[in-house]
């Protein structure tokens, strides 16, 4: 054995030592949280081991493999064997302007989640963000990103057409503002309106200023489906040209004619970090995605919003045109003809179909599950409002060969929920215990150490959190503390709000915001400040 690799055990002994000789006093602890006994996991990818944990303040003040005695703290817990790890990473939530009317964030602390980054998409952004971020009181850590929707609608709304000159300059300077307000980088959503209608160019452009503050590209590609490989493409290109590091979130292939082309985008991803571009990407584990109703509508005909849709399907012309591009998305993204492959989430229109499916909505009008069907209804729904709809579209092998990917990462792509109202997707409810319970211990397609390496240090180096998701002396005490045998996630599709199974407590940032599976109400989630990458 070196004394490298002798130096913290050392380091340990003679604290251990000072400790015995100072006796602090009951009043005055050495330590405010001891755990004892714990199967250290340490997000780096390490192996396992049995050691011992304090915390003091904020930060993690001891790791060892020497018992730390009880009295150095007046919080002594005996984990007698359960796994003490980082606190997990969300790379991708909906939380980005509705995170204050959710402060304890239940649905993800009840996942071991300590840090959530909303990378919005299509969404709107907080602006300015330092404001927002400052105002903040809750559970998690957040860190927030520029959109480019969100700068496409403030200049174009949206309208169908590539910027002028000076719009275009309108919408770096929005982007410049949030980086200097703190955003991490950018995030598209190209698959939705307005975003879907702007050209490759004009994402470069904007990707170049969060580039030169140091920011990352992240991105809902323009096609996850038909046109994955074209999109991915896309990604490295604007990667390359704006020499920015990018990210794929929610990395799937979606349409059985899709299924298996995972293999095919993995390639382009190796490839292109060959080539020196740095591109990561992150997935959920399941295999059916949730999103609003416009996916099933060539873009063109929402461009404008409800009234110019409503006057497009007046359009004969325009009307045949739009089934016929319907048709293909149906089959070849989406149901593939069967409406119990649509299960309805939030439908305003027709609520008591909120988790049934659209093959259940025809049936009540005594229509079949057809695809022509599928397609009226689609229209005539989207004219009362549009849905939200869970879609299951996905094959398991593209989700094991995704997750065992050395540069994968893990995220919800959940919303904030409130207990028992709507219908989400479960990955708001049991993403990361489903890694857990699913992937390690059921199938065994991944280590444990190795999962929770995905959930926790990557994410951090992602966004410059050198601190943050891994067990070391100095690091910020996000822990989060589970029965590796228990654990399981217990949200399904048909009932969602349910939590998981084998979490017991959840430290952020040295305060326990779950202890012995109970809710504490503290509210220590501090803001990830971008950039990303240090300038």
């Amino acid at each position: 054995m070196t004394f490298k690799s002798l130096l913290p055990l050392c380091m340990s002994a003679l604290l251990l030592s000072a400790f015995a000789c100072s006796t602090p006093t009951p009043e005055k602890p050495l330590y405010d949280v001891v755990f004892a006994n714990a199967h250290i996991v340490d997000g780096l990818g390490n192996p396992g081991y049995t050691g011992h944990l304090a915390i003091q303040g904020d930060k993690i003040a001891l790791l060892s493999t020497v018992p730390i005695p009880e009295e150095a703290t007046l919080n002594y817990l005996d984990l007698k064997g359960k796994v003490l790890s980082p606190g997990f990473i969300d790379n991708h939530a909906h939380i980005q302007t509705s995170i204050h009317e959710y402060p304890l964030a239940e649905n993800f602390t009840r996942q071991g989640i300590t840090t959530i980054m909303a990378s919005l998409h299509s969404g709107d952004q907080p602006f300015p963000i330092d404001t927002y971020a400052k105002s903040l009181q809750v559970v998690p850590n957040v860190g927030f990103f520029a959109g480019h929707s969100w700068a496409r609608k403030q200049v174009l709304g949206l309208e169908n057409r590539a910027p002028e000159p000076q719009e275009l300059e309108a919408m770096k300077k929005l982007v410049e503002q949030s980086m200097q307000q703190g955003a991490l980088g950018l995030s598209t959503g190209l698959l939705y309106v307005p975003a879907n209608f702007a050209q490759t160019e004009e994402v470069i452009e904007l990707a170049k200023v969060a580039s030169r503050y140091g920011g990352i590209y992240v991105t809902h590609m323009r096609d996850e489906a038909t046109g994955l490989l074209a999109s991915v493409d896309e990604t490295i290109r604007i990667a390359r040209e704006a020499n920015i590091p990018a990210q794929i979130n929610h990395h799937k292939a979606v349409g059985v004619t899709q299924w298996g082309w995972s293999e095919t985008s993995l390639a382009r991803i190796d490839a292109a970090r060959a080539e020196g571009i740095d591109i990561t990407h992150d997935l959920y584990p399941y295999t059916a995605s949730s999103t609003g109703s416009s996916v099933l509508f060539p873009q063109w005909a929402l461009a404008g919003g409800k009234e110019a849709f409503a006057e497009r399907v007046k359009d004969k012309d325009q009307l045949q045109r739009m089934k016929a591009e319907m048709r293909q998305i149906f089959e070849m993204e989406r149901t593939g003809g069967d409406l119990n492959r649509l299960q309805f989430r939030v439908l305003p229109s027709n609520p008591e179909f909120n988790g049934k499916t659209m093959a259940d909505y025809a049936a009540s009008l005594d229509l079949p599950n057809s695809l022509d069907v599928g397609i009226e209804l689609a229209i005539d729904l989207q004219l009362k409002g549009g849905f939200s709809a869970i879609y299951h579209a996905m094959e398991e092998q593209d989700v094991i060969r995704i997750l065992q990917h050395p540069l994968s990462m893990i995220e919800t792509d959940g919303d904030p929920v409130a207990y028992g109202v709507g219908f989400p997707h479960p990955r708001s409810y049991g993403s990361f215990p489903r890694i857990l319970a699913r992937y390690v211990r059921e199938l065994k397609v991944i280590s444990l150490e190795e999962a929770i390496k995905k959930m926790t240090s990557m994410a951090a180096d992602q966004y410059n959190q050198p601190l943050r998701g891994r067990l070391q002396e100095g690091a910020f005490a996000d822990l989060v503390v589970f029965d590796p045998e228990t654990i399981q996630d217990q949200a399904t599709y048909t009932d969602p709000h349910s939590y998981p199974l084998g979490i017991d407590h959840v430290l952020v940032n040295g305060k326990f915001v779950l202890k012995s599976g109970a809710l504490t109400g503290e509210r220590p989630g501090k803001w990830i400040k971008g950039p990303a990458r240090p300038q």
